[in-house]
């Protein structure tokens, strides 16, 4: 994120430029802003097919962030959680953009700071940019590819110009002791749960949205995992930041996982965020007897 590029350039060329960088950086802040500004105690909300919420929140990032790509990356197709069954047909060789407007629903109504905004760009079904804001924290990640990842303290609405503090992060070895394992407050399934039998001593953080990707890529935790299916928005900027940051992402059998799945209805079946890439094979083999319902 050091070159400084123009708009005409190839869109992998152009995610090496801190311009763009910047640019959906100050784009997701004011989509974060767009949210603060409505009363949670008040919000208008309704539930989908599948019975998971939606709040007039999530629909107003939503608008910012559509209308601020299409400004940004011109014809580039977006594949946003609250596009609502008009999904464009991107195949993983694709280039596109993948959106969750507001991660953590649940936890936004229930008056929880645990909620983010999320923005990847996928080139060849691999998250090359990611983004995510935390609204009430005042906090940003983002990472690219060879680029590395930061931590940017701005506030909801204002543009990068004006951010505070940038801070270099990069995920943690995994230690014998003191193991930090991130957990979904509201997802957490029965084959995860048996996981983590597996590491009796390691501490859990239970907490929403894609702040327990933040956590690993910052130093802060080891892994994340969850073995029950979520969509692609719900994790890729989490993953491109975090291969910044050092670390990988891949499905419970240690297989590259890859974006761009529209015949599935862009589902995930499972994954594994690890912090230290170089021992993931070890959680990928506990991963293993778990899905398989087996014990060691």
């Amino acid at each position: 994120m050091n070159t400084n590029l123009t708009a005409g350039a190839p869109i992998e060329t152009r995610l090496g430029s801190r311009h763009l960088a910047d640019e959906l950086t100050t784009l997701i802040s004011l989509a974060a802003a767009a949210i603060v500004a409505i009363d949670r105690s008040t919000v208008k909300r309704h539930f989908k097919s599948d019975l998971s919420p939606v709040t007039a929140a999530d629909e107003a990032a939503h608008s910012m962030i559509l209308d601020g790509l299409a400004r940004l990356l011109p014809g580039l197709p977006v594949v946003s959680e609250e596009t609502r069954g008009s999904h464009p047909q991107v195949t993983p060789d694709s280039t596109f953009l993948l959106v969750d407007p507001l991660d953590g629903t649940r936890e936004y109504i229930a008056g929880r700071n645990e909620f983010t905004v999320n923005i990847a760009l996928i080139c060849q079904g691999t998250p090359a940019f990611g983004c995510i804001a935390a609204p009430m924290l005042g906090l940003i990640w983002r990472g690219a590819a060879n680029s590395g990842a930061e931590r940017l303290e701005l506030a909801a609405g204002q543009d990068v110009k004006s951010c505070t503090r940038v801070t270099g992060i990069r995920s943690r070895r995994l230690r014998d002791q003191d193991r930090v394992v991130t957990v979904s407050r509201s997802h957490l399934d029965p084959q995860t749960e048996r996981l983590l039998t597996h590491f009796p001593n390691a501490t859990e953080i239970r907490c929403g949205s894609s702040l327990k990707f933040c956590r690993i890529t910052e130093g802060g935790a080891d892994f994340y995992p969850r073995l029950a299916p979520t969509h692609e928005w719900d994790i890729a900027a989490g993953h491109a930041i975090l291969a910044a940051a050092g670390g990988t992402l891949v499905t419970p059998r240690g297989e590259t996982l890859s974006y761009g799945h529209f015949d599935d209805h862009f589902i995930v079946n499972g994954f594994l965020a690890v912090g230290d890439r170089n021992a993931a094979q070890q959680i990928v083999s506990i991963a293993k007897i778990c899905c398989e319902g087996g014990s060691s």
